[in-house]
């Protein structure tokens, strides 16, 4: 996220200190299609309780996600009511593409 050179002005969330709510995870849940999107299988936690070997439904992405913060990717930015989320060099270049646009 340093490639987009926010102002101070810019908020962020420790999701760790400050947990999303489920208000957030609906809404990024409606920018990203589906709550299985938001989630991080590189969490430790992914293999610690062998969701790897499990199939999951939507219910429980959204739970998980809910339960524990490193079980949503990140970073998350919300600029003009657009989420993008994770690192992915795609996300990152559309997100540099609208930040610098404005």
């Amino acid at each position: 996220m340093k490639e987009l050179e926010l102002s101070d002005s810019v908020s962020l969330q420790n999701t760790k200190e400050n947990p999303v709510t489920e208000e957030q995870i609906e809404f990024l849940k409606d920018q990203s299609c589906s709550y299985e999107s938001l989630f991080n299988r590189r969490a430790q936690l992914y293999r610690g309780r062998n969701l790897h070997e499990k199939e999951l439904t939507e219910s429980d992405y959204k739970e998980l996600l809910l339960d524990h913060y490193t079980f949503i990717k990140r970073p998350i930015l919300i600029y003009n009511s657009v989420a993008y989320i994770g690192n992915s060099k795609k996300v990152v270049a559309a997100a540099v593409k609208a930040v610098k646009n404005d």
